[in-house]
């Protein structure tokens, strides 16, 4: 699951035209385009606050994949790595996104569930990601609440156990999306998306470990060795990256490269998520730089 295409999609002019190019209308619906305009604008306070619990995320999964224990590492049911961070950022972001809208309808649709922790030999490993989201909370002190409990935290991750739909609004996390990549100490994201009535409306991309060059390149200001890329997108605003420090915000678009052999092509560093063959064959044709993407 990955957020990307969130980002993608908030920017596409298909989109975009729903809301800030409404058809022409008789005089005496003239007020419809304030109510779109007023749409296009009123996703200001979620976006905010994607930004805000996806930065928080980032934190401690920073903090844990740092000092990464064999412990650590579980399995679920499908065989894939499960990580104290994993939990930890769910719980982190569905407790502070319940904390940001107290008085609106909260459904979040993610990964994790509880059922794992639950079991016999799981104590340790709840108790470790409670103390990881506490320090966390606690380092921010945006959030005015009291120490978690275990059994608060069990229920922050079941509240990631919506099934969406397309009326509405659900946010949808992945807390973890690379969860091989963040055990071998390498590339991952946090991942965070609203959809409205079942439309994508804005997208939030915390990378701990992207550097920051990488992105914004020699003509900004920012120190050649930063690392850490915060990047978001709202419906009818562009995509834009900022440091996970809190620099000011950059536009992100789409390179003017015209010479192919000078373009970048990605695929995933993970051969069962891309057809290595078929990027070969694109790569042959049109003479590209390719590249492994993070993205498992």
């Amino acid at each position: 699951m990955t957020i990307i295409s969130c980002l993608r999609t908030v920017s596409k002019p298909s989109l975009i035209s729903q809301f800030s190019k409404p058809k022409p209308k008789p005089k005496t619906q003239q007020s419809s385009s304030l109510v779109v305009s007023s749409i296009v604008m009123s996703y200001d306070k979620e976006l905010a606050a994607a930004k805000k619990v996806a930065s928080l995320a980032a934190r401690l999964c920073l903090k844990v994949q740092k000092a990464l224990l064999q412990s650590d590492v579980q399995s679920k049911n499908d065989k894939s790595p499960v990580t104290v961070a994993d939990y930890g950022s769910q719980a982190l972001v569905s407790f502070a996104l319940q904390k940001e809208f107290p008085s609106e309808p909260f459904s979040l649709v993610a990964e994790e569930d509880s059922k794992d922790l639950r079991q016999d030999g799981a104590q340790e490993t709840l108790e470790r990601i409670t103390k990881l989201v506490n320090e966390t909370l606690a380092s921010d002190g945006a959030y005015n609440t009291s120490t978690l409990s275990t059994e608060d935290v069990i229920r922050a991750i079941d509240g990631g156990k919506s099934e969406g739909g397309s009326h509405g609004r659900h946010w949808v996390l992945d807390p973890i999306d690379g969860t091989k990549g963040f055990v071998r100490g390498d590339q991952y994201a946090i991942a965070l998306a609203l959809l409205d009535e079942g439309k994508v409306v804005l997208g939030v991309l915390a990378c701990p470990n992207l550097p920051l060059a990488s992105i914004v390149g020699d003509n900004q200001h920012s120190s050649n060795n930063e690392v850490g890329c915060l990047f978001f997108a709202q419906v009818g605003a562009g995509t834009y990256m900022q440091s996970l420090s809190g620099s000011l915000p950059v536009k992100v678009q789409v390179t003017a490269i015209e010479n192919s052999e000078e373009a970048s092509f990605f695929e995933s560093y993970e051969a069962a998520h891309s057809n290595r063959d078929l990027s070969s064959l694109i790569a042959k044709v049109f003479p590209l730089f390719l590249c492994l993407s993070f993205g498992q």
